[in-house]
């Protein structure tokens, strides 16, 4: 199976908020990737990082790869061959995966490092510097 990824408009942040805070209408002002997700112990939204509130505790400066899909469930190793080239380069990652995709976020600054390692893997990503 050959892996395409594609870059994802806009910069984005990681933000924590407790557990049971309300619904984050602020995250959803944006047409681009937005994530919540709700445990036990937090909520975690994955939004444009314009949109974060000040004061709201968030890790900003991401940018989004997406697998170039639909994914089918059946497909197996998918994640393993997109983080093994980020991990053996010592690249962090966040990892979300949708119904028909999978999306890995890295901190802007590894973007071209990790470029240049799923490249070096055969996984195609866009070959623009910083694009």
């Amino acid at each position: 199976m050959t892996i395409h990824l594609d870059r994802l408009d806009g910069r984005f942040a990681v933000v924590r908020l407790e557990a049971d805070h309300g619904w984050p209408h602020w995250a959803t002002g944006s047409r681009a990737f937005v994530s919540v997700t709700r445990t036990v112990h937090e909520t975690s939204v994955i939004c444009d990082e314009r949109l974060v509130p000040p004061g709201v505790r968030a890790e900003r400066d991401f940018v989004a790869y997406a697998v170039r899909g639909p994914l089918e469930f059946s497909a197996v190793g998918v994640l393993a061959r997109l983080t093994a080239p980020l991990a053996a380069a010592g690249i962090p990652l966040l990892a979300i995966s949708t119904f028909d995709t999978d999306i890995l976020l890295l901190r802007t600054a590894s973007a071209d490092d990790a470029r240049r390692a799923w490249h070096a893997g055969g996984i195609s990503t866009p070959d623009v510097a910083g694009a």
